[in-house]
């Protein structure tokens, strides 16, 4: 089959890999017809290419049509349509039943400490082969699936995968109160989401961003947004901003959906960077010890809320030694909440937003849809932010 691979920094192509097949009695395979393309992908592109291996096959946000089970799988047959979330659980241990997925006892990546396996993402969450292919294994199949009505419409329901899941729980666990407002730094595909999903709530929304097509799409939608060149050009900060339009406060409540590349950084860009030239069993264990994030959209996040108020972190970090001003946090009272998404918990709440009314607008969301073949040059143009590209959809078929 076709699938996308990681090859090197800034590098991936497409190639012709084994088809999967059933490995466990209690998996499935899927024929992927459509596949997104994530901005947590870019971070495998560039910072956390010392835990890829030359091959690996990349993505985690596929919908597709169920071609084969194994043995054990009593809720799937083939035929079935079935969007796969990017964590991989297995439905009835502790952390699953309680809700968290992400953190599967089965799963879970012991060998680097992490949680439940991804697809598609490094050594890290299982070196699980990815969804930017023509073909997937799904293990425990039986609960890493969504069912989805039959018919040949993807995109209303392919954001069940990773973003409308992230993006509903870093609304909720902003925790904006009741009239309250919500900040979203960064608008990519997550905040973008967000603040959709935030608006159809009633919160008053302030989106900040630098990317001109990023802002447009969503004051397109009727939302605020704020212009981070614009700010710094008048020698103001963001923080200044957004307390001037909230009675000197700040925000009830701040999603950080930047993470771990945030602009503004120097000095961690630098370190990041670096690192990634280093061979790469020296470059993890640097990573696993004094790695470092760019910190500047936090530091924002921290100095917009207000006190006693809320962050909540929806960006991948993965630094170690990230210096953290306790200080204040402790001052202000501030409290944080991060995570990867449980997706299956999620799942129900936002499925009757999926309708013909569409409120959260996944019909027109992705901003180009294209073949797999184009893979490279998607994944060089998404990281530059170029040709207005926000959310991009691979078709296998194409």
């Amino acid at each position: 089959m076709k699938a996308v691979t990681w090859q090197g920094r800034r590098k991936v192509s497409v190639e012709d890999v084994p088809d999967p097949r059933i490995e466990q009695p209690t998996d499935a395979v899927i024929a992927v017809t459509s596949s997104g393309v994530c901005g947590s992908d870019l971070h495998l592109y560039e910072v956390l290419g010392p835990y890829m291996s030359r091959g690996d096959v990349l993505g985690h946000e596929p919908i597709g049509e169920v071609v084969e089970v194994g043995s054990e799988v009593r809720t799937l047959s083939v035929g079935d349509r079935v969007v796969v979330p990017f964590q991989i659980a297995c439905g009835h241990c502790v952390m699953c039943d309680t809700g968290l997925p992400t953190q599967c006892e089965t799963t879970q990546v012991r060998a680097y400490g992490s949680g439940a396996a991804l697809f598609g993402y490094s050594k890290l969450y299982g070196q699980v082969p990815g969804a930017q292919a023509q073909y997937l294994r799904v293990p425990h199949a039986d609960f890493t699936h969504i069912p989805i009505p039959p018919g040949p419409d993807d995109s209303r329901f392919l954001y069940l995968s990773d973003v409308l899941p992230t993006a509903w729980q870093a609304v909720e666990y902003a925790a904006v109160p009741e009239g309250g407002t919500l900040v979203v730094l960064g608008l990519g595909p997550i905040g973008d989401m967000a603040c959709r999903i935030a608006a159809h709530h009633g919160y008053r929304v302030i989106g900040v961003d630098r990317v001109p097509d990023r802002m447009q799409r969503v004051a397109a939608r009727g939302i605020e947004v704020v212009d981070l060149d614009a700010v710094a050009t008048v020698g103001n900060s963001i923080g200044d901003v957004i307390r001037d339009g909230t009675d000197g406060r700040g925000a009830d409540s701040v999603i950080d959906a930047v993470g771990m590349e945030a602009h503004g950084s120097p000095v961690a860009e630098f370190a990041q960077r670096s690192a990634g030239y280093l061979p790469d069993t020296v470059s993890r264990r640097l990573m696993d010890s004094v790695g470092v994030d760019r910190l500047a959209a936090l530091h924002s996040a921290i100095d917009i809320v207000r006190r006693g108020g809320t962050i909540s972190l929806s960006g991948v970090y993965g630094g170690m030694a990230d210096p953290l001003p306790m200080r204040i946090l402790f001052d202000k009272q501030i409290q944080l909440r991060m995570g990867q998404a449980n997706v299956k918990r999620w799942a129900p709440e936002i499925m009757p937003l999926l309708g013909d009314d569409d409120p959260l607008g996944v019909e027109s969301f992705a901003t180009h849809r294209l073949p797999l073949a184009e893979a490279p040059r998607v994944y060089r143009d998404f990281q530059r932010k170029a040709g207005g590209m926000v959310k991009v959809v691979l078709d296998p078929a194409a």
